[in-house]
């Protein structure tokens, strides 16, 4: 577990106060830095002990091969894995002779602090050698923000009682040995030495490789440059090959004196560009991150940030843990997406290789939602990378006899790579997700560039495959048959009630666009014809509803379905993917993770208030929670409807998914979705928040354990922050002209000097819906007063 006496709850960061092999794997995770362009795990400077290393650059992976034991028409051939590039983080130390490894000698002090505010990794170690020496280390690494191929670390080494010699190895390695992970097939498939030497090179302080890997063709360089202050006699030397490029520092230190380096590292990769290109492109990456050097990249790092926690922060009372919780989670989606600049955002984001480093619908649902309103600069680029994946869709429907585009369910660079599986082929939902974030980026930041260069495509498209998967029947009404919700323990079902409901504003999302821009519409071949036919599919498109239940069905016919054998399933039976065969959990009431709850949540105005009470506790007791993306969905819904304690019982869960370590596969990397959930349980379950086409509306209620909450949201060139008291909630225009909101359905009209307030209405005491046995979200008991 991550939850360890060594993590300390402090608000701004996540402090390591002694080193505890036992989760040295999960701790790279939740120490890894990134900008969405560069991901370097949390593994120590020295290389050694390890976990996992890793250093991953976004869209960067091998070509793997899917096998099946019958060839079929429309299976995918080759699957892709997200590589482990070149690692620049190592800087190895010698003392008098002995490597430093903490194994060994006598450790007295060994501190990490990732803080939240600065961007950066301090680290702090106290070590005596076997044979008695004692040296102190310092270390700042960060991964810059501000400049996109940029990383770096400063290293210091100070002798404390003796003189010692010291030896610094600072490198760049390559095809670096991985551990085999067996057994989880959400761990990633490990390829060995992909990466196949180009050039080497080594002049002065300088390092630099380039290689190219074997089947994508994919060419990646990095290069190192040394700033080195040492007491007189401090020499240096440098050696490079295929796979190893390094300097070597050493020195005489006398007790008090230092020895430090400054090293920064750049990367650049491309599929297109020749040798030359990519080489010359990490030398400027380095020569303009010299101009800046290492105090001046600590003070754009800082920068970054401050505007960031100005537009971003979300400050709760009542419980200290979920405190510093959010801003973790902030943190790191952040990392995952900031500067990804036309490229996925992985389920993973760049802190591990888990899910072989591919981008599914989670996204545009769960991370594109909480970028939009806090982040919104690195939200157009996501999209605009699904646009320039649009040829690899329209050929993917094509092959599968449907009109306009079929989105992958997962992939790195725009093709289909998950062999064939009923749950993922079938998931034709992604492409609503993928319409849903267009509609939702667009209407908040009006965006009216990116709609025209890209949104009105991705939504013409879009909505021509539901118009080619559904079909009217004899009545009239129109139905999309054999596809998979997000309930990836339902597959090929009709009528699923999410993909019916997205798709429904799919369709209509599209007509509205290309009746915004005619001269568009009609260059992609869209006419009246079309656009009437799609608003007649999503006017007459069904949603199940079982009338003798009161209860909308998950899926046409879901509700008749034998009832999973819950009480029979033991503890030790979970995730239940791992431990029974897909073909039984396809046909019983069994649900992995939210589905309707998660209509409900981003369809809300298509259920009534008393429809989203019935639903939610008819599918609670069904839904077992087998995805971290459950929890944070879950919450939102357990808060409208009034069942607030469950509601913070879920936010607990989304929140510590990774810091508790609790699907025990933190190790391979950070769930970006849940932890974007966390901020969508706080502030669009306890503060209500929700956006449907042009009106922000707001509906807070705080559990008894969280006395205040307060956020802000970026809204058409506005901010407005949002205080919420148990009686009541403020609000306050930050930046920008009058804004209109909604507060528990009363208009209010916001301007710079008048916040305006409302009072937060009584809670019914209503009975709590019951979990699965065993599946409940354990209760939370962390508070500030307890």
């Amino acid at each position: 577990m991550i939850t360890h006496p060594a993590y300390t709850v402090e608000p701004w960061c996540l402090r390591e106060s002694e080193l505890d092999l036992d989760v040295l794997e999960q701790s790279e995770s939740v120490f890894a830095l990134a900008n969405g362009h560069i991901g370097w795990r949390g593994n120590l400077d020295e290389g050694e002990p390890h976990g996992l290393p890793g250093t991953y650059l976004n869209g960067v992976f091998e070509f793997r091969p899917l096998p099946y034991a019958e060839a079929r028409y429309g299976y995918p051939e080759s699957g892709q894995t997200i590589i482990n590039v070149t690692n620049g983080k190592v800087i190895r130390l010698l003392v008098d002779d002995e490597p430093f490894d903490l194994r060994y000698g006598r450790l007295h002090r060994h501190e990490r602090v990732l803080d939240f505010r600065a961007g950066v990794l301090h680290r702090t170690v106290e070590w005596t050698t076997p044979s008695g020496r004692t040296v102190r280390i310092r270390s700042t690494r960060l991964v810059s923000l501000t400049q996109r191929a940029t990383a770096a670390i400063a290293y210091e080494v100070e002798a404390v009682d003796e003189e010692v010699r010291i030896v610094l190895q600072s490198e760049l390695v390559a095809n670096e040995q991985l551990p085999k992970r067996e057994g989880d097939p959400r761990v990633s498939a490990s390829l060995g030495a992909v990466l196949q030497h180009e050039e080497d090179f080594v002049q002065d302080s300088r390092l630099r490789l380039v290689h190219r890997t074997a089947r994508s063709g994919l060419r990646m360089a990095a290069a190192a440059d040394h700033l080195i202050e040492g007491p007189p006699g401090t020499s240096t030397s440098a050696e490079s090959g295929q796979d190893l490029s390094r300097l070597t520092v050493t020195s005489l230190l006398r007790p008090g004196q230092r020895l430090r380096v400054e090293k920064t590292v750049a990367y650049g990769w491309s599929g297109v560009r020749s040798l030359p290109a990519v080489r010359d492109q990490v030398d400027a990456a380095l020569a303009g991150a010299a101009s800046t050097g290492w105090e001046g990249l600590l003070a754009e790092q800082r920068g970054y940030l401050d505007a960031f926690w100005a537009r971003a922060d979300v400050e709760l009372e009542g419980d200290t843990e979920i405190q510093q919780a959010v801003r973790f989670a902030l943190f790191h989606v952040l990392q995952a997406a900031a500067r990804a600049e036309e490229r996925a955002i992985p389920a993973k984001g760049l802190t591990g290789p888990g899910y072989n480093g591919h981008c599914f619908w989670d996204t545009e649902t769960y991370v594109l939602p909480m970028l939009t309103y806090t982040a919104p600069h690195a939200v157009g680029p996501a999209l605009r990378w699904r646009h320039t994946t649009l040829p690899a869709a329209l050929e993917r429907a094509r092959q599968l006899g449907l009109a306009g585009a079929a989105f992958p369910w997962r992939t790195i660079d725009g093709d289909e790579c998950s062999a064939y599986w009923p749950a993922g082929t079938a998931a034709f939902h992604i492409n609503a997700d993928i319409a849903d974030a267009v509609v939702r980026y667009t209407a908040a930041s009006d965006d009216l560039v990116f709609e025209r260069e890209a949104g009105l495509e991705l939504l013409v498209h879009t909505a021509r495959l539901w118009f080619s998967l559904g079909h009217h029947d004899p009545h009239g009404v129109f139905h999309v048959d054999g596809v998979t919700g997000p309930d990836e323990y339902s597959a090929i079902a009709d009528d699923n009630a999410y993909t019916n409901v997205m798709a429904q504003q799919n369709l209509r999302a599209a007509a509205d666009a290309a009746e915004r821009h005619p001269d568009l519409a009609a260059s992609l071949g869209v006419d009246d014809e079309e656009t009437a036919a799609w608003r007649d599919a999503a006017r007459r498109i069904v949603l199940p509803f079982n009338k003798e239940l009161g209860v909308h069905e998950q899926s046409a016919g879901f509700t008749s379905h034998q009832v999973w054998d819950f009480a029979g399933t033991p503890a030790d039976g979970y995730p239940l993917l791992l431990h029974f065969p897909y073909f039984d959990l396809y046909r019983k009431q069994v649900i992995k993770q939210a589905d309707l709850v998660l209509a409900m949540h981003l369809r809300g105005d298509a259920f009534t208030k008393e429809e989203k009470a019935r639903n939610f506790a008819y599918y609670e007791p069904l839904t077992v929670r087998d995805s971290s993306l459950s929890a944070g969905s879950q919450a939102v819904i357990a808060a409208e409807v009034g069942q607030l304690r469950l509601a913070y019982d879920y936010l607990g869960e989304a929140a510590m998914m990774d810091l508790a370590n609790l699907e025990r596969n933190t190790r391979d990397g950070l769930h970006i979705a849940s932890l974007a959930g966390t901020w969508t349980a706080l502030v669009a379950g306890f503060g209500g928040m929700r956006h449907h086409e042009d009106t922000l509306s707001f509906a807070p209620r705080l559990p008894e354990q969280i006395s205040r909450l307060a956020f802000a949201v970026h809204f058409r060139q506005r901010c407005v922050r949002v205080d919420i008291s148990q009686q009541q909630a403020t609000y306050t225009l930050l930046a920008g002209t009058e804004l209109e909101i909604h507060h528990h359905g009363s208009l209010l009209k916001v301007t710079k000097d008048t916040p305006c307030s409302g009072p937060l209405p009584a809670v019914p005491d209503l009975p709590e819906p019951q979990q699965p046995p065993g599946r409940g979200p354990a209760r939370r008991r962390w508070a500030d007063h307890d």
